[in-house]
């Protein structure tokens, strides 16, 4: 919780800090995109809530993660007077491929592979210059989603689907 309050985002990774770069323009619009989406499907159905980049999840390990996006179910929010600590992971992570993570890919795996483990039911990778995702249920259940096709969010959330093409406008 005594996370720098310098204006960057950081990530608690075996003990030390990580500093996350500012996002590209690029970047933060497709988040916005996918989460304007999420959270109007997700919002008047009472299903859970949305979490933006600055929220942190502490994983079983100790670990403090903070996806670019996540969903935690309405029966796994805590109470209002526990939202001033960081979260159980969520049911659904989603990172969006940054110059960084395509740098550091084996940073990524170890944090998508953390996020399974962790009982993260569905974790999205956006990756932006080869319009796909990649969608995770298990480290070794990967799907492909292809630009004209559309994300969905299966048995975590029944019946949101979203284009590809739609986020990467």
């Amino acid at each position: 919780m005594a996370l720098p309050d310098d204006g960057n985002s950081y990530e608690l990774v075996d003990g030390q800090l990580r500093m996350s770069p500012k996002a590209t323009p690029r970047h933060g619009r497709i988040v916005v995109q996918l989460m304007v989406r999420l959270h109007a499907f997700v919002e008047p159905r009472r299903l859970g809530a949305i979490f933006a980049p600055e929220t942190g999840f502490r994983m079983p390990g100790g670990n403090v993660r903070g996806p670019d996006i996540a969903f935690v179910r309405q029966e796994r929010l805590p109470l209002d007077s526990m939202l001033d600590r960081f979260l159980d992971p969520p049911d659904l992570a989603i990172e969006v491929l940054s110059p960084h993570d395509r740098e550091h890919p084996r940073e990524l795996m170890d944090k998508i592979g953390e996020y399974l483990e962790s009982g993260v039911r569905l974790v999205w990778v956006i990756d932006d210059r080869k319009h796909r995702a990649l969608v995770y249920r298990a480290i070794d259940d990967v799907r492909e989603v292809a630009a004209e096709g559309a994300l969905d969010g299966g048995d975590v959330l029944p019946g949101f689907s979203c284009p590809l093409a739609v986020i990467f406008e």
